[in-house]
């Protein structure tokens, strides 16, 4: 059984609430950094735009007329002004663009993020909130409640059920902290964090689309 702290929307401390286990508190049969690795790579490869590109010499203007003589000149031998040895030329082997998409297997994806909440709920990195309400966007009010939460600066998540715009305009100008619905969330942000904020719903909105 795993308890965490809840807090209310001013950050005071008002109970416990037992998270469930088929996300906190997985065992898994095979190699779990083997595969946190694979997924981890994966996300981090399919961040890639790919678009990085420079001219190779046959992208470059210029003559291909060879610039001086074979032999006889004392110096060296060479060729046109595309060669990547001048300054104008081509690049010799520079990035083109290419596409760095990876497939992440459902199944994979799902297990590396219960094995990064257990790790997170071993740690005791998780707190759960009351349900946010923000009727206008309120950096202040967000601010002071992670201050009571996790008093020490350090990199934090906060998960909410759905997109509410004001919601996530509060919590975005606060230096180390981000915010994501709770249904899209990876084993990449959890693991990046050092604490995790759920609000209620966002909990139930996890075990809804996760515990399967």
């Amino acid at each position: 059984m795993l308890n965490v702290k809840k807090y209310s929307v001013t950050g005071e401390e008002i109970g416990t609430v037992e998270l469930p286990e088929s996300l906190f508190n997985i065992e898994t049969k095979g190699n779990q950094n083997a595969l946190i690795y694979e997924v981890l790579n994966m996300y981090r490869a399919n961040q890639r735009q790919g678009t990085s590109s420079c001219k190779s010499r046959a992208d470059v203007h210029g003559s291909t007329r060879k610039l001086f003589r074979q032999k006889g000149t004392g110096s060296a031998r060479p060729g046109n002004l595309r060669t990547p040895l001048r300054v104008g030329g081509g690049a010799a082997f520079g990035p083109k663009p290419h596409d760095w998409y990876r497939h992440i297997p459902k199944k994979k994806k799902r297990l590396a993020l219960k094995v990064a909440l257990t790790e997170c709920a071993r740690q005791n990195q998780i707190s759960i909130i009351e349900n946010l309400n923000y009727s206008k966007p309120d950096t202040k009010a967000a601010k002071a409640l992670l201050e009571k939460i996790s008093p020490e600066r350090a990199r934090t998540l906060v998960l909410i059920d759905g997109s509410d715009a004001s919601i996530v305009k509060s919590f975005r100008n606060i230096p180390f902290v981000s915010s994501d619905r709770a249904d899209g969330i990876y084993a990449y942000e959890v693991l990046r964090c050092n604490n995790l904020v759920i609000t209620e719903a966002a909990l139930a909105k996890m075990m809804e689309v996760f515990s399967k």
